[in-house]
């Protein structure tokens, strides 16, 4: 049984209703309004946030309508914040199709995604938790900021680790780590429950983030963004950061420097992305995610006591690492 097959087999009737949920929430009567959603819930990925929330709610206790619209809620908010994404970075693709603002222009994207958005808090007040709501809420706060925080770091020319995790958890863990307070809370986990499990949602996240980066520095097509693409958009992730501060070479210092200037030409990244991947780069992010591995590993070994959830939580975790995509 692959990964994926393993992660939805505890929930996949739950699954199955969160996806005409999500279908409805994503139809509008609208023509423009209508063909811009259709446009984006064709490039709709495997729902690994909803799949989350689901999991945890069923380790905790049981999927309830509540935990349908805090996924809902979610999964709303995260599609919102690609398409405002897309914009910020005058990105062309997502997921191997044109984006959004690519396909209609800034102006639509920015209004889908507001209307998204709005969306979500819509569903997310459905739950009538407030701290869900709350979750939901401050989510879209944190996201945001991450977003302002990794554009000021392009301008920061320090080369830091501890700069790249703070980017990371204003980001992606952060997504995670709601996905998993949310699915607990809506199951009635206690207040040292759902912090166990944002802990194992933070870690998932992160690992996610460094393996999306290491995609960087391998063309493939699957992928779907070309080598060094985020070296381009001004960006140096862990791979990098690894390979310059442990360098004696002042020309590959400079260049590093060039990528945060965005004075960098094509043969320049190219030049730093084989230096990346000689110089242990990519073996020292791949132990970092070992050690985060372990991490999340602890939770599930303490913490989930269904066999069926544990079998598709610890799937969760490897589909994460092992993914090539």
């Amino acid at each position: 049984m692959d990964y994926l097959s393993r992660i939805k087999k505890p929930i996949e009737s739950d699954l199955d209703d969160f996806n005409g949920l999500f279908g409805e929430a994503m139809s509008h009567s609208d023509g423009l309004l209508s063909q811009a959603l259709e446009h984006i819930r064709r490039r709709t990925g495997k729902r690994m946030r909803p799949m989350l929330i689901l999991l945890m709610a069923r380790n905790y206790g049981r999927v309830t309508p509540v935990t349908q619209n805090a996924a809902l809620g979610l999964e709303l908010l995260h599609t919102a914040s690609l398409v405002h994404d897309d914009v910020v970075d005058e990105s062309g693709e997502r997921r191997g199709q044109a984006s959004l603002n690519a396909t209609y222009n800034n102006q639509v994207a920015v209004l889908v995604g507001d209307y998204l958005l709005s969306t979500a808090l819509l569903r997310v007040a459905r739950t009538q938790n407030l701290t869900i709501v709350e979750y939901l809420s401050e989510l879209g706060r944190i996201l945001a900021g991450g977003e302002i925080l990794q554009l000021s770091n392009i301008q920061n020319q320090e080369i830091s680790e501890d700069i790249y995790y703070q980017v990371i958890r204003q980001k992606t863990a952060a997504l995670f780590e709601a996905c998993c307070a949310m699915g607990a809370l809506s199951a009635g986990a206690s207040e040292a429950e759902i912090e166990a499990a944002k802990t194992f949602g933070r870690n998932l996240g992160i690992i996610f983030q460094i393996r999306d980066d290491i995609f960087d520095y391998y063309d493939s097509a699957e992928i779907g963004k070309p080598t060094g693409n985020d070296m381009a958009e001004g960006k140096l992730t862990l791979p990098v950061i690894y390979a310059v501060n442990n360098s004696p070479h002042q020309s590959i210092r400079v260049l590093a420097g060039k990528v945060k200037n965005h004075t960098i030409t094509p043969d320049e990244i190219a030049v730093l992305v084989d230096y990346t991947k000689a110089h242990g780069g990519i073996e020292y992010a791949e132990r970092r995610m070992d050690d985060f591995r372990r991490e999340a590993r602890a939770f599930i070994d303490g913490h989930v006591a269904d066999g069926d959830v544990r079998d598709a939580l610890s799937a969760y975790l490897e589909y994460v690492i092992e993914r090539r995509k």
